[in-house]
């Protein structure tokens, strides 16, 4: 190769490697502007509180509700904080694998604002029933998103959330997949769904008859079920507790009767007193003489799966105990 045809080549390799850097640059800077126009898009919030703005998609997530835990956590969203199961040390059983590295940041009715702060969240979800005096304190600590209320239908919930977590796709397809159980199990169900159903709580010293805004009684509404018509008067406008339970004493057990009752426990840390209230009711003549506990159609159901998680993942294992209580499987 001539001295002049080498010196041309060499021209040509550094005018190439030019060329590769400066195109490599552009795309690099392109990638960062995308990744920046995507952090300051951000996107806002309508919940209970108003409106919140939330300037990306949130990685520290702290949820304050037991439900919201569950809603998180099925969307494939471990928290960094979450307060305390109402039952479990410190979570459920359905979720305690889940549930390994995350903060404790106290309680749905007491929640511990430094917890909270030290784990410098980029997002909190919480609920104005449980926690509406310390909103501000908790919007000062990261975006904070609240839901309403936490009785009737968990998914309105839900959807709030999926939102809240700009995760709105997986959201529609988390409830898409409940609803499809629902319909799948209804089918399964066929004329039993026209059987009446009764749904009794005990708790330390109380007593209560669930009805249709409760947890159990959406589901129960969802898959067609009808409620025992002699509780209907027991729902008053007097009731403080509305249509999702009333508390009763021992002459309120013949209104408990259904062709199939089912009657769960609150015993935290297993409560010696509310253990004493079930006992003292199941051994009651009244109790006994009930025409489901003598056809052997009175079930005793877990509390946290039927009442007390109150989210998505307690409602499918419902779902799975009321295949099971019916079909058998």
């Amino acid at each position: 190769m001539s001295k002049k045809h080498a010196v041309l080549l060499a021209m040509l390799s550094v005018i190439f490697s030019i060329i590769l850097s400066a195109c490599g640059a552009k795309e690099q800077n392109a990638e960062t502007q995308e990744e920046s126009g995507s952090k300051e898009k951000g996107y806002t919030v309508e919940h209970a509180m108003g409106t919140t703005e939330i300037p990306a998609t949130p990685k520290k997530v702290v949820i304050l509700t037991n439900e919201g835990t569950e809603a998180l956590l099925s969307m494939g969203v471990t928290p960094v904080g979450a307060v305390k199961s109402w039952i479990g040390e410190p979570w459920y059983n359905h979720i305690k694998d889940e549930m390994k590295d995350v903060q404790v940041v106290g309680t749905e009715s007491e929640i511990n604002l430094e917890a909270i702060a030290a784990l410098q969240p980029d997002l909190i979800i919480g609920n104005k029933l449980r926690q509406e005096p310390f909103y501000e304190k908790l919007n000062q600590i990261a975006p904070t998103v609240f839901s309403e209320t936490l009785r009737g239908d968990w998914k309105e919930n839900f959807s709030l959330y999926a939102k809240a977590l700009n995760r709105k796709e997986k959201g529609n397809e988390v409830l898409g997949q409940y609803d499809q159980k629902v319909a799948n199990l209804k089918e399964k169900l066929g004329d039993q769904v026209n059987q009446e159903v009764s749904v009794v709580r005990f708790m330390a010293g109380v007593t209560r008859i669930y009805y249709t805004d409760s947890f159990s009684g959406v589901i129960f509404n969802e898959l067609g079920f009808k409620r025992a018509k002699q509780q209907e008067k027991l729902f008053t406008d007097e009731n403080k507790l509305g249509n999702l339970a009333v508390e009763v004493g021992k002459e309120a057990i013949p209104e408990m009767d259904a062709d199939r009752l089912f009657y769960f426990t609150y015993a935290p840390a297993g409560d010696k007193k509310a253990l004493a209230t079930e006992k003292e009711w199941l051994n009651d003549p009244l109790w006994k003489n009930l025409n489901a506990v003598k056809k052997g159609n009175a079930h005793q159901v877990d509390d946290a799966i039927w009442n007390t998680a109150g989210g998505v993942k307690a409602a499918n294992l419902m779902l799975d105990d009321i295949e099971k209580i019916f079909i058998g499987k």
